[in-house]
């Protein structure tokens, strides 16, 4: 299975929109992410990241749902 992670975009980098990168918070680690795919993003958006590579913007809203979500998952694999 793959999965998205929601983030937050701290900074950006870059002048080309194909070639931007951007320090993106989850949830206090903070990485470099690609973001040629969302040439609309700005710092402070809410991202949807894959392999490095954010996917889509989202309101904070959506990203605090898909979180949510992904913890869910977590916890009931976690039960024996």
């Amino acid at each position: 299975m793959c999965l998205a992670i929601p983030g937050c975009i701290l900074s950006i980098s870059g002048g080309d929109p194909l070639l931007r990168t951007g320090a993106v918070d989850f949830g206090g680690i903070v990485k470099e992410i690609h973001l040629g795919f969302v040439p609309e993003a700005v710092p402070g958006d809410h991202v949807l990241v894959h392999v490095g590579f954010a996917i889509t913007v989202l309101d904070a809203a959506a990203a605090a749902r898909v979180l949510a979500e992904l913890q869910a998952l977590g916890a009931a694999a976690e039960t024996p």
